[in-house]
């Protein structure tokens, strides 16, 4: 505690109030106050804001990574979904896609 007066810090403060919080909501809270957030930013700042700071968070990642790192993360990102949704997902979305392209055919 700061020694001042015998006062907590905004710090600690916020930690003591953040610890007591996560004691007494679980899981489900957090996502909802999250989601309501993201909520109230996106009609707020609207689609652009997202676009910039998705682009700004593009350009930081390739600035320092190769493509090794993009090909180990597609990987896993690949190997993680095939676990999840199975062979038939696969054949599913192949088989949309295949829709989707025959309208260039003609």
């Amino acid at each position: 505690m700061a020694e001042k007066d015998n006062k907590m810090s905004h710090s600690e403060a916020g930690k003591l109030g953040g610890e007591a919080t996560s004691k007494e909501y679980n899981k489900d809270h957090y996502q909802e106050i999250g989601r309501e957030g993201g909520d109230a930013t996106a009609s707020e700042k609207g689609k652009e804001f997202y676009e910039e700071i998705g682009k700004k968070g593009g350009d930081k990642t390739a600035s320092e990574h190769d493509k090794e790192y993009y090909e180990k993360i597609g990987k896993e990102g690949g190997d993680a979904t095939a676990n999840e949704k199975g062979k038939d997902f696969y054949k599913e979305i192949g088989k949309k896609g295949g829709e989707d392209n025959s309208k260039y055919d003609k």
